[in-house]
């Protein structure tokens, strides 16, 4: 290829990231209008500029803003951890989930709700002392805590075959199916207010949103995203073959090890604020690289910018027909995950790409 036409590829991609971003704009302020309670368009900007009247404002600033800030952070977060889980472990249905991250955030959550705010070490049946004793940001950190439990268990073990990406993804499904036994006997024995709570924090809802949990998802994914785009590098040269990256001077075992932790550290920190929110993390990478190749310069900017666009459309859709509450975003992501990714295990070819 002439220096000419890579230019030209190079600022056609350019021009790609650029209109998302526009468009991630524009839905950003359509999120805004857009809600039960039924402001008008001419209210909604009075709130947001501080016009409204107290409730419209509130409504606003307290629940819309912080909803919007957790979309574009959290979207932004899962699809980079899918997009790195992918090239790392050289397989295109990898995920934030491969490696069992959201089963251990769940596992923490349900034995932080049904242990010791709203099950049988506490509360019992009382819903008034469940709403007493539930601590949100304690469920966070022991959902948190778990995953990064899990985390740390899998490289340890996969330190011992060099980070092979089959040995990865085996020892995250297995562990991750530890978890998941684990919540389901932790459920059993529930009572019906910590198993009630415990299933609804599984929805993965930006309605808990506060901008306390914002600014720290916030903090975690930037780190992630400059560690990822310094690496972007290291990353072409990965999806070569390990042979050839370590050819080219990269500690294929370290950045292997640097990318998967800080990716599920990501996961984990969105998760456990969040609860889950699925497919995300599959589903943006891979309309990513068909939109602008594998090169993860342009890869890696383009997959934030599009789980950032995905999560804000489903929160708008969310709020949009719940009927006076808005439904667990993480049902429309997976409404849409579904279907994607059945045509991905379909498609024609699909195994060579990505």
């Amino acid at each position: 290829m002439t220096a000419e036409k890579r230019n030209a590829l190079s600022r056609r991609k350019r021009n790609t990231i650029l209109a998302m971003g526009i468009v991630l704009v524009a839905l950003v302020f359509v999120c805004l209008f857009v809600g039960s309670s039924r402001m008008s368009l001419a209210e909604s900007f009075g709130a947001l500029i501080g016009k409204g009247n107290e409730a419209q404002t509130r409504i606003l600033w307290k629940i819309r803003v912080p909803r919007v800030l957790a979309a574009l952070i959290a979207g932004a977060g899962l699809s980079l951890s899918g997009l790195v889980m992918q090239t790392n472990l050289s397989n295109a249905m990898a995920s934030p989930s491969t490696l069992g991250v959201s089963n251990a955030a769940v596992f923490g959550a349900n034995l932080s709700i049904i242990a010791f705010a709203g099950g049988f070490l506490s509360t019992g049946h009382n819903v008034a002392n469940y709403t007493a004793g539930a601590n949100p940001f304690a469920t966070s950190l022991m959902a948190f805590l778990f995953a990064a439990l899990s985390i740390l268990g899998i490289l340890a073990l996969c330190r011992i075959r060099s980070f092979s990406p089959n040995v990865v993804v085996l020892a995250g499904i297995a562990i991750g199916s530890v978890w998941t036994a684990a919540t389901t006997i932790l459920q059993f024995y529930a009572t019906d207010v910590g198993l009630s709570a415990a299933v609804i924090w599984n929805f993965g809802d930006l309605g808990r949103a506060t901008y306390k949990t914002d600014a720290i998802m916030a903090v975690v994914v930037l780190l992630g995203f400059v560690f990822f785009a310094l690496m972007s590098w290291r990353y072409n040269a990965l999806l070569s073959g390990d042979a050839t990256a370590k050819s080219m001077g990269v500690d294929v075992e370290k950045l292997r090890f640097a990318s998967l932790l800080i990716a599920s550290v990501i996961t984990a920190v969105c998760v456990s604020f969040l609860g889950i929110i699925g497919f995300v993390g599959i589903i943006c990478p891979h309309v990513t690289k068909k939109l602008l190749g594998q090169d993860h310069r342009f890869s890696i900017p383009a997959s934030a910018l599009a789980g950032s666009i995905l999560l804000v459309l489903a929160d708008t859709v969310s709020r949009s027909i719940g009927n006076g509450s808005a439904l667990p975003v993480g049902a429309i992501t997976s409404l849409l995950g579904a279907p994607f990714f059945v045509s991905i295990i379909f498609a024609k070819g699909g195994r060579h790409h990505d």
